[in-house]
């Protein structure tokens, strides 16, 4: 009998041993699952506090959390980089106009001046599209000018993601204040400018 309860002893650890192996995967599998979904939730809860804390005032967390941009210095002149001139009939209705006006960024950074290189299609076609908005007489006057190049600073910096609000743009709406955005265009000069 002893042979007999021998034999009849050993396929049972084998059953047994199967089933644990299944249960192990089976719980392996549900932690890698509870621990997936646990990670999303939480990835998800902290974006949507960090979005909170945007909207209630916390500029100065997230101005913190960017870096700042090194002041350029003093020494080292700036980087021009001078576009093509532009010729574009101007928006003026009672007359055909055109002006013919040639535009150099001042760039702080020379990095930065090189990295606005891949982007120069989209620059020419910001500086064009500004341009073809534009009348005789708001190009005449300083002022005029001035808003332009102000313009051209905020448009240009555009294709590269860096987006700057329009300060002179109110429509009459209580604006949240918001950190301001850094721009690299130090400033817009005009190396030739005619409008006839």
């Amino acid at each position: 009998m002893s042979a007999a309860a021998a034999s009849a002893e050993q396929p049972a650890p084998k059953k047994n041993s199967k089933k644990l192996f299944i249960i192990i995967g089976v719980v392996v599998v549900l932690l890698l699952g509870g621990g997936g979904a646990g990670f999303m939730i939480w990835k998800k809860k902290a974006a949507e506090a960090e979005a909170a804390a945007a909207e209630e005032g916390g500029e100065e967390a997230q101005a913190a959390a960017k870096p700042k941009p090194a002041k350029r210095d003093p020494k080292l002149p700036p980087a021009y980089m001078p576009l093509d001139p532009f010729v574009v009939n101007l928006a003026d209705r009672d007359a055909d106009r055109y002006a013919q006006i040639g535009v150099t960024l001042e760039i702080d950074d020379p990095k930065f001046a090189e990295e606005m290189k891949p982007y120069m299609p989209a620059i020419r076609n910001a500086v064009l599209m500004i341009l073809s908005h534009k009348t005789a007489a708001e190009l005449q006057g300083r002022e005029g000018k001035e808003q332009l190049a102000a313009e051209i600073a905020r448009e240009v910096v555009r294709p590269m993601g860096i987006n700057i609000d329009d300060e002179s743009e109110d429509d009459g709406k209580k604006k949240r204040k918001r950190a301001p955005v850094y721009n690299p265009v130090q400033q817009v000069h005009f190396s030739s400018f005619i409008v006839q």
